[in-house]
């Protein structure tokens, strides 16, 4: 046998069938996870989500085409014309049709606020798309869906108690 055929029989694996390699990683610490939307028009982006109330963070670029707008300790990046996909589906719900979640080809997305109900009435004061209005869903989230001009879907959720894994 020689060295080579020797260190693949020490692996686990035999000439000419070789096994994956098992690698075990040390568990990690992520602090942070920042999504990157894929967007046709980075001007006209920043003004979609400051009407949702999320502010411009920073731009990149002469002209721009690449940003960041904020809410709290939330950050969004967001990429003209690159990382990523974007698409507005013809639907006109999501979550009521069968389907009809499907058809953006934008990114999902759930955020997280104190109260569903007041996001929804300044989405519609704002005449941004809501594609689902306020619903108590049976893992006990309040949510809604607002759909970006790009075709992404924010899921606007509140938690509304515990989930009982014992239902009668």
């Amino acid at each position: 046998m020689t060295d080579k055929e020797k260190t693949k029989s020490s692996r686990g694996s035999s000439p000419g069938h070789p096994s994956p390699l098992m690698l075990s990683f040390r568990s990690m610490n992520a602090k942070h996870v920042t999504p990157i939307l894929n967007v046709s028009d980075l001007a006209a982006s920043f003004a979609w989500f400051e009407k949702w109330g999320w502010r411009k963070c920073w731009d990149w670029g002469t002209p721009p085409t690449f940003g960041a707008v904020g809410s709290g300790e939330c950050e969004i990046f967001l990429c003209q014309g690159a990382q990523g996909g974007r698409g507005r589906g013809s639907n006109v719900t999501t979550f009521t049709s069968n389907g009809d979640e499907i058809a953006d080809k934008g990114v999902w997305m759930s955020v997280w606020v104190d109260d569903v109900d007041e996001v929804y009435s300044q989405c519609m004061a704002a005449g941004l798309d809501v594609t689902f209005p306020p619903t108590d869903m049976p893992w006990n989230v309040r949510e809604m869906h607002l759909r970006h001009t790009d075709g992404h879907v924010f899921r606007v959720s509140k938690g509304i108690g515990e989930i009982d894994a014992n239902p009668a």
